[in-house]
């Protein structure tokens, strides 16, 4: 994986993405909103907002920062954002993996089918925590290496097209919590069949 896969990846998406992974995916969505617990007055980076299918479900007391590095994929993410009105949003093109915000710039973070995609996790991690205020919530949601014996072979069978198809299916959870030193208070199964996980972290 690297970052010309990625943004290569996500122009052939960009046009059929909402159809592919809207609904299946809706449940992870509405999921971290409910956790989220926003509060008035509080400021929320999403990182890989994408077409920003998640905006409309923030609530209006809440400011929204939506990065990604698809320009096609942030082009109708702002289509959105004008055509529903959400006054509160804003979204920009950047690389997670170097953000142009200054240190704990935001009360919570938000990474939703994200990690298995940048070209570095660790370094997308570091960044988020970075960028969070102290004592603040970090919430990712994504697929990991499955447990099953024939969902993981399969997983494993695949991973040599992750640069085509633009994501890695056999991130393993355990290495990545080891690796990135996230502080978790909750994992919790979401969307179809439990394939994904939601997970609660909380910044030192």
């Amino acid at each position: 994986m690297n970052l010309e896969a990625v943004i290569s990846a996500y122009r052939r998406y960009a046009r059929v993405y909402d159809l592919l992974f809207g609904p299946v995916m809706e449940p992870g969505r509405h999921g971290v909103l409910h956790a989220l617990d926003c509060r008035p007055g509080d400021h929320v980076l999403e990182v890989g907002v994408g077409t920003g299918l998640s905006l409309p479900l923030y609530p209006e007391f809440v400011r929204v920062t939506g990065i990604d590095v698809s320009r096609e994929m942030l082009a109708r993410a702002h289509q959105r954002v004008t055509q529903q009105g959400l006054d509160n949003v804003e979204v920009l093109e950047m690389d997670a993996e170097k953000m142009d915000f200054s240190e704990h710039a935001f009360d919570k973070v938000v990474a939703m089918y994200v990690v298995s995609v940048v070209p570095d996790p660790m370094q997308l991690v570091e960044e988020m925590k970075r960028v969070c205020k102290p004592g603040g919530d970090i919430f990712i949601v994504n697929h990991f290496r499955s447990r099953n014996p024939l969902l993981r072979a399969g997983e494993t069978l695949i991973s040599p097209f992750s640069k085509l198809a633009g994501f890695r299916p056999d991130m393993d959870l355990e290495n990545f919590l080891a690796r990135t030193g996230l502080e978790v208070v909750e994992i919790r199964k979401t969307n179809l069949f439990g394939y994904w996980k939601l997970i609660r972290c909380r910044n030192p």
